[in-house]
């Protein structure tokens, strides 16, 4: 079960929090998204999730990078980044 509520709502009713899975925290005059409050009893489950999805993304970032570090070593025998980009198809 899910809640929209403001900030001043939130800081309000602090012994309801506990009925939800989540809160989305919202501005109320703006009709703007702030975040999302999540409970104690999720909160180790969002951390490991959060820290799989942030590992996995820094993993994709490095490998993406590191298909380029050959260039700097001279394993590119001084052909141009075309030649091996049409070696590669």
């Amino acid at each position: 079960m899910t809640k929209s509520m403001s900030v001043r709502d939130l800081t309000r009713s602090g012994s309801s929090l506990f009925e939800y899975d989540y809160i989305d925290i919202e501005d109320k005059k703006a009709h703007e998204y702030k975040g999302v409050f999540v409970p104690r009893q999720y909160a180790e489950d969002v951390k490991k999730f959060l820290n799989e999805k942030l590992a996995q993304e820094r993993d994709e970032k490095l490998n993406s990078i590191m298909q380029f570090s050959g260039m700097l070593q001279g394993e590119t025998q001084n052909q141009s980044i075309q030649n091996l980009k049409a070696q590669k198809q």
